[in-house]
């Protein structure tokens, strides 16, 4: 039985994760679960999974947790120290990184110095420390699965025993598949009346909220090409995008002899997630099966980054490199997190993350340290910029 930590375990990936567990309790336990601030959620999961260890990062859910009866078995923890520790405990076979945004960085880096098996769903922490990640994983023999639809379905498409952090042979470029988000064909005219509940909307995919809004500004797609760029080893011009409204094409591996890999499905995280704990073993899960008849048509459009410049900056901080990925992300997540509270417009999220761009550059990356204190840095200086537009 492989023992999981699940860090991240209130949230849609946690949800798909426990569902398959659910599905073959024979071949999964868990050994550790986190959550942030939803203590009642990780309380029903506690009492249904019994993990000997389940670690709450916010200070107040916490407490409220510590009132509770859980498990005889399980030990209640409180910080991200904590959950750091925890994932390089021998035990652990398996860490399941679902924690949004940078807050999941020091975790992940905690599991690659461990040397684990990381099961990535945080594109957030390879999108800023890459460049810390990738060589440190090489160094300690990590394997990084990715679970993400689309850098899984390239995964899947690569030969068995590819390690990640590796330029694949005999591989000329990728496509990434973008669904296009709901405003794909709405005139950009009617931007500026975009409200949070329309782009927290998906048409296909079942998400929280900020990566929803982060598809529909295509933010999501620019952090999934940094993300591939470090997980494939592959340079920015080798990664290509298209939109396929139908999201059923999740990724193709375009082979220097003029074959074309792709993997197929229903878009639903199931499906990736199973492949990933099933370490390429194929499980059984609740995800929808593909029905080609009713599908009827795959499209592909180029995608416009006059109406979704947030792609094109995603390019640009690859080709800048050194820090730059890391204040995109950082000015993103305060963007999106002001725009889903009604603070500013949607034009106004590419607009501020450009602006940080330009005003802090690209300088090398020496350490988690210096990228935690920058994102500390950009974070306010993102929060005064939005202050000053409203």
């Amino acid at each position: 039985m492989k023992q999981l930590a699940l860090l991240g375990a209130t949230g849609s990936i946690g949800d798909s994760v426990c569902a398959i567990v659910r599905k073959h309790p024979e071949r999964f336990g868990f050994f550790a679960m986190s959550a942030h601030s939803n203590w009642q959620k990780a309380l029903q999961l506690a009492i249904e999974f019994k993990p000997r260890h389940l670690i709450i990062t916010e200070h107040q859910a916490h407490q409220a947790l510590q009132t509770e009866s859980l498990p005889s078995g399980t030990q209640l923890h409180w910080g991200g120290d904590v959950l750091n520790g925890v994932v390089a405990e021998p035990e652990v076979d398996l860490v399941v990184a679902a924690i949004v945004g940078s807050a999941g960085m020091a975790s992940v880096m905690a599991a690659v110095a461990a040397g684990k098996t990381l099961l990535l769903a945080n594109k957030e922490s390879i999108v800023s420390a890459g460049a810390l990640v990738m060589p440190l994983a090489k160094e300690k023999g990590a394997q990084i699965i990715p679970l993400d639809s689309e850098h899984n379905a390239v995964f899947q498409c690569l030969p068995d025993g590819y390690q990640t952090g590796h330029r694949p042979k005999q591989v000329k470029h990728i496509t990434l598949t973008a669904s296009g988000g709901p405003f794909w064909s709405k005139p950009m005219t009617e931007f500026a009346s975009i409200t949070p509940g329309q782009a927290v909307a998906h048409p296909k995919w079942d998400m929280g909220a900020k990566i929803s809004v982060d598809s529909a500004t295509l933010m999501n797609k620019g952090l999934e090409v940094i993300e591939a760029h470090w997980l494939f080893d592959l340079g920015e011009q080798d990664i290509d995008v298209v939109v396929h409204p139908q999201s059923t094409i999740h990724s193709l591996v375009h082979y220097v002899d003029g074959s074309v890999l792709a993997q197929l499905g229903s878009p639903d995280m199931q499906i990736p997630i199973s492949y990933g704990l099933g370490l390429r073993d194929r499980l059984e899960n609740e995800g929808a099966f593909l029905d080609l008849l009713a599908l009827s048509r795959l499209d592909f459009h180029e995608p416009d980054t006059e109406k979704f410049p947030c792609l094109r900056l995603a390019r640009e901080a690859i080709q800048a490199g050194g820090t730059l990925p890391a204040v995109l992300n950082a000015a993103n997540e305060v963007s999106v997190a002001a725009f889903l509270e009604g603070q500013m417009g949607f034009m106004e999220i590419p607009s501020v993350n450009e602006s940080l761009m330009m005003q802090y550059g690209a300088v090398p990356v020496t350490s988690l340290e210096q990228l935690q204190a920058l994102d500390a840095e950009v974070r306010a200086a993102a929060q005064k910029l939005i202050g000053k537009k409203n």
